[in-house]
C-alpha cells in the first residue's frame, strides 16, 4: 500500500499588512513535497492536519481563508507560536 500523494498549503499572515491569512502556495504530490521542503529548508513550522490542508486547498491561490476556516487556521498558529517560544 502506498502513501498518499503529500498535500501542502501554505499561509501568510502578517497582522500589520492583511486582516487574516492568505493562501500563497498549495500544491500536491511533487509540488506539495516541494513546498514542504521549502519550509523545512527556510526553518518555517510545518503543522499536520489533513482535513484542514484539504479545505485550505479549495481556496484560490492569494485569496483570504474563508470564516467557516478562521478558528482552525486559529489554532495552528497558536500552537506554531507556543511551540516557537513567541507566545507563553
Amino acid at each position: 500500500m502506498s502513501k498518499p500523494p503529500a498535500l501542502a498549503v501554505a499561509l501568510q499572515y502578517d497582522k500589520s499588512a492583511v486582516p487574516v491569512p492568505r493562501v500563497v502556495a498549495k500544491g500536491r504530490g511533487e509540488v506539495g513535497e516541494a513546498i514542504l521542503a521549502l519550509a523545512a529548508e527556510h526553518g518555517v513550522p510545518i503543522e499536520q492536519n489533513a482535513a484542514l490542508a484539504e479545505a485550505l486547498s479549495q481556496v484560490e491561490l492569494g485569496e483570504d481563508i474563508p470564516d467557516a476556516l478562521y478558528r482552525a487556521v486559529a489554532e495552528v498558529l497558536i500552537f506554531i507560536l507556543r511551540t516557537s517560544g513567541r507566545i507563553g
